[in-house]
């Protein structure tokens, strides 16, 4: 199982939007996640916008594909991209860089 990790800045003036959109994510949305093979998925949120996730997966870039070409994805994406810091019409899944992992205890 691939663990993985990345970080991604949430615009300040839209943290609580972003917190809102969570609590109620699509449930269409969260069967394609798991279909697709993302699982133990975790977003965690810093008050200055850092946002930290981590997902575990047997191939990260299979698992980000199989998303991708799903139509309720496309939707998500579409309404969360103007939430993010950086992206420069990047799509927020398409941004994110697995950071390496330097130490893990089992």
């Amino acid at each position: 199982m691939q663990r993985v990790c990345f970080v991604l800045k949430v615009r300040q003036d839209r943290l609580e939007e972003y917190r809102e959109r969570h609590r109620e994510v699509w449930p269409s949305m969260r069967a394609a996640l798991t279909e697709t093979g993302w699982h133990n998925y975790s977003l965690f949120l810093r008050e200055d916008g850092l946002l930290i996730g981590y997902l575990e997966t047997d191939d990260f870039e299979q698992a980000r594909a199989a998303m991708d070409a799903t139509e309720v994805n496309a939707r998500w994406q579409a309404e969360m991209g103007d939430l993010f810091e950086e992206l420069d019409g990047t799509a927020p899944d398409a941004a994110m860089a697995p950071l390496p992992e330097v130490f893990h205890l089992p």
